[in-house]
């Protein structure tokens, strides 16, 4: 009897409803969480995730060039670099004495040939000025008698494999020429130094000519610190690549 009472108070008419009803009654006096709380839990939880991967990226960074050995200071020059060897987009004079209808200003094109009066799609990449001058003399003997020329480089920008390329943190990177007994202080300078993000001492050297093996090399100590000590020979098909600082 107190039972059917009970539950005639509380709106339900039978044993199941009854049990209904206390579930939605005591879900009701549950606290409610509040939804900034949830969202502050959110962010808190992302932001861990992202500190946890910019410390493992800080470490990984930081020790990338701790294993390689420093880049050596004086190196033996090769053969190939006694003498500089044409690239594409050089632009060359190429006189031919007394015969100033055949001379002409040209720019090596980018499959490394060139064409002259007289003379068509002449390869030019690779060769030296003399070398090149003497191909063209042989190719212009059936023209004239006994012709003599001279071939003379106005902008230099070499062959590809020889050039030294600068990527990252460089101020202008860039690919330049190399140049006879050139250091890793003269292509900072050409490049323009470092960016004020640059981690100059993090550098690392590949040399292509060693089957691009890597070198560590300390440019910051070399340009804000003086430290001549750091300043090494570069040598042709160099990349020195310049990370960023984490901090």
């Amino acid at each position: 009897m107190m039972s059917d009472q009970f539950s005639h108070r509380n709106g339900c008419t039978g044993s199941a409803d009854c049990a209904k009803a206390t579930e939605l009654r005591k879900s009701a006096e549950l606290p409610k969480e509040d939804p900034m709380t949830f969202t502050n839990r959110k962010i808190i939880g992302r932001a861990g995730v992202l500190l946890a991967l910019c410390a493992s990226l800080l470490v990984t960074g930081c020790g990338s060039t701790f294993n390689l050995p420093p880049a050596p200071q004086r190196v033996a020059a090769d053969d190939k670099t006694q003498g500089y060897q044409i690239g594409a987009l050089d632009e060359l004079s190429v006189v031919v004495w007394r015969n100033p209808d055949l001379s002409a200003t040209v720019t090596v094109r980018p499959d490394g040939k060139i064409s002259l009066p007289l003379v068509e799609n002449l390869p030019a990449a690779g060769r030296r000025p003399d070398d090149l001058s003497r191909q063209i003399e042989a190719a212009l003997g059936k023209y004239i008698r006994e012709p003599v020329v001279t071939v003379v480089v106005n902008r230099a920008l070499g062959e590809t494999s020889a050039q030294v390329r600068i990527v990252g943190e460089a101020a202008k990177p860039q690919a330049v020429a190399f140049r006879q007994n050139m250091t890793l202080l003269d292509v900072m300078i050409q490049v323009g130094g470092l960016t004020d993000f640059a981690d100059g001492n993090n550098a690392v050297l590949v040399r292509g000519s060693e089957n691009s093996k890597q070198y560590s090399v300390r440019i910051k100590d070399l340009l804000r610190r003086g430290d001549i000590s750091a300043n090494v020979d570069m040598k042709p098909g160099d990349i020195l690549i310049i990370p960023q600082s984490w901090f």
